[in-house]
């Protein structure tokens, strides 16, 4: 099969899943806020997507791709960045929670296919007890916290056709009581010949099974037959808890590369997003990218949750407005990079992120 027909069934892919997300669209035009579990999964991993208002899905690449659209670590964002790649990330959120992710990238074979490995660790801190007798608390604490581990594969179809996907298995905690489920993720990314290399991509991310709490906390003693005499009071039985679906996520996004030059580029990117717990909503970033032969400097500007469903009103989200910059330099064959994020909030308060990273 040639290069040209897989190129074209690339296109027909992307075409077939941006229709897949107009008709789920379509499904999900009334309001399901609030109708999810794990709803951590959508809140967004990395400096670089964070600062580029979350329209990364096209341009997603290196270690956390594999957070936005899986394709993307089997592609060279320049022609002379390793494949090979690890980052964390800390979010700073609002009160006082800390948001952690890690992830890895190692390229298996020398044609750019690609394994990934990351994990996400939402801690929300220690939390006193308070019970209805006690309701200042009773000396003791309970934590919560959530987790996603997540393994993925890549691999470049042919020279402009990506292909990746992701199985990760995802944890809610809080006190005795837990819940989880295993999802996947899947990502195409096509790079056209037209407007300077302009990249389409498109991801369906944590389609998998519902979650319901389990623990101690749902054991309770019952008596069944209170009115009958002789009856066994003392039976074990258990709360059922109802399940919910964690946040599918539909994303169709574009890339282009305005400006590509020796020096200095400039990239501008939008894209759609529907959530099953969200209305269709739109996100769009720009950033330029100032070069020197070891050293990369990038600003980057965004504006995420634009709506467009008219259900959907610019004063239900409390900030749109994102902020970055990123400096990365080649040092003895490796490249070290940092990014940051800062998105104000109008309510919530401000809050920011950082990237470290390393590609090898």
């Amino acid at each position: 099969m040639n290069q040209k027909r897989l190129h074209h069934i690339g296109s027909w892919l992307l075409l077939c899943v941006l229709s897949t997300t107009i008709i789920t669209t379509t499904a999900y035009s009334q309001s399901k806020v609030g109708t999810t579990a794990a709803t951590f999964l959508s809140l967004g991993t990395g400096a670089r997507a964070t600062g580029l208002g979350h329209a990364y899905t096209a341009m997603a690449s290196g270690p956390d791709a594999l957070f936005w659209n899986p394709s993307g670590i089997s592609i060279r964002f320049e022609p002379t960045d390793p494949l090979g790649s690890v980052m964390f990330n800390n979010k700073q959120w609002f009160a006082g929670v800390q948001y952690n992710a890690l992830s890895l990238t190692l390229p298996v074979s020398k044609y750019d296919r690609v394994i990934g490995l990351h994990v996400i660790y939402l801690d929300y801190g220690q939390m006193d007890i308070r019970t209805v007798d006690q309701p200042e608390g009773n000396g003791l604490t309970f934590g919560a916290y959530d987790l996603a581990v997540g393994l993925s594969f890549a691999s470049p179809i042919t020279s402009t056709f990506h292909l990746g996907g992701t199985v990760k298995y995802v944890q809610q905690s809080i006190y005795d009581m837990r819940s989880s489920t295993v999802a996947v993720d899947i990502g195409f990314t096509l790079i056209t010949p037209y407007l300077n290399g302009m990249r389409m991509g498109a991801s369906l991310m944590n389609f998998g099974g519902k979650m319901q709490l389990d623990g101690l906390n749902a054991n309770f003693i019952d008596n069944p037959y209170p009115d009958i005499i002789g009856g066994n009071d003392n039976v074990e039985a258990i709360y059922k808890m109802d399940e919910w679906n964690i946040p599918i996520q539909f994303k169709f996004g574009v890339l282009i590369p305005v400006i590509a030059s020796e020096h200095f580029d400039w990239y501008v990117m939008g894209e759609s997003h529907q959530t099953n717990d969200q209305y269709l909503n739109a996100d769009f970033g720009s950033q330029v990218v100032l070069k020197t032969k070891t050293t990369r400097i990038t600003p980057r500007i965004g504006y995420k949750d634009f709506p467009l469903d008219s259900n959907f009103k610019f004063d239900q989200v409390d900030s749109h407005w994102t902020f970055g910059i990123g400096i990365q330099s080649r040092i003895v064959g490796f490249i070290f990079g940092v990014d940051y994020a800062y998105v104000p909030f109008d309510k919530l308060g401000d809050t920011s992120m950082i990237d470290l990273r390393i590609y090898f």
